[in-house]
């Protein structure tokens, strides 16, 4: 991966910009979420349905946020995808990856509302889309497999697509029973070969945008880092569209603090290993450069549960 020197890059306001966007053109909206213990019924939120994409050069730097620091997460954030590309489907099997907050998702309530075992994302999440995705023959399908042999025989195809979205297990309505503990947000993906570079587009059916977007922006640009690696193409662009843009109305004072907070060029981050497989890719193999500059944390923006 070659990037530019950090005194030339870019400074990326795309992710304030996102902010502003959804608080003057956003339409308040009801949410079955809650942002916290007291709010079981829903929290409203302002919503921007159709945001406007962001795309991310990644010699421009590692589309990490700087108006607050997120160095204490981004590694849970990178985990989080690796699990899921390898299957992984239960807070034992994520954990071992070291992504450690779906704790608060994965209540024993919600896995017994949906007839799942304690611990369970279902066969509806990410791990079982993304690894072993139920086919008419019986056969599991593993996606990221199967696009990474295609794009080695056929690596100008526009077919190069994945998506976390089983609907049989998310639907719902009389006498059906979701089988996921939350439905899929983010993770259709359209990988193209363009100039002898990896583009990656993922696009994003929901986005928290001050609490799960900087996650999703970081994950998905170490996830294109490492299929770069295993198909043997530079790392392209990165674009991240959302469909259902959202802020609580209770992170609102939050957002407002991060918009007036100044905005630092993107840091450098390291890929460390050189193999081709896939499988292999693990957390540990990436390295926040020592020029990652950013802003205080914010600790109290609520989240959504």
């Amino acid at each position: 991966m070659q990037y530019k020197p950090y005194e030339e890059r870019t400074l990326d306001e795309q992710y304030k910009n996102l902010l502003k966007d959804i608080l003057e053109r956003g339409i308040r909206s009801k949410s079955q979420a809650g942002t916290t213990a007291e709010t079981p019924g829903g929290t409203d939120c302002i919503t921007l349905m159709g945001a406007t994409p962001m795309r991310f050069d990644l010699s421009n730097g590692f589309p990490m946020i700087t108006e607050r620091s997120v160095k204490g997460f981004w590694k849970q954030a990178v985990g989080e995808i690796i699990g899921f590309a390898n299957g992984a489907q239960t807070l034992e099997e994520l954990e071992s990856y070291g992504c450690k907050f779906w704790t608060n998702f994965i209540t024993p309530e919600k896995c017994a509302k949906r007839g799942l075992p304690e611990g369970d994302l279902g066969p509806g999440s990410y791990g079982a889309a993304f690894h072993h995705f139920p086919t008419a023959e019986g056969e599991p399908y593993n996606q990221f497999q199967n696009i990474i042999e295609q794009i080695a025989f056929k690596p100008h195809l526009k077919t190069h697509f994945i998506s976390p979205w089983i609907p049989q297990y998310t639907i719902r309505g009389e006498g059906k029973q979701q089988k996921v503990v939350v439905c899929p947000c983010h993770g259709w993906l359209h990988l193209r070969i363009l100039n002898n570079k990896l583009y990656l587009h993922m696009f994003q059916r929901s986005g928290d945008v001050p609490i799960g977007v900087p996650s999703n922006m970081m994950q998905y640009a170490a996830l294109l880092m490492m299929l770069s690696k295993a198909t043997g193409y530079e790392p392209g662009e990165y674009i991240h569209t959302i469909s259902d843009a959202h802020i609580y109305v209770d992170q609102v004072d939050a957002v407002k603090e991060i918009i007036e907070r100044d905005t630092l060029p993107f840091p450098t981050m390291h890929f460390n290993n050189d193999s081709t497989d896939f499988w292999s890719y693990r957390v540990e193999d990436f390295e926040l450069g020592d020029d990652y500059e950013r802003g205080d944390p914010i600790k109290d923006i609520p989240v959504a549960i």
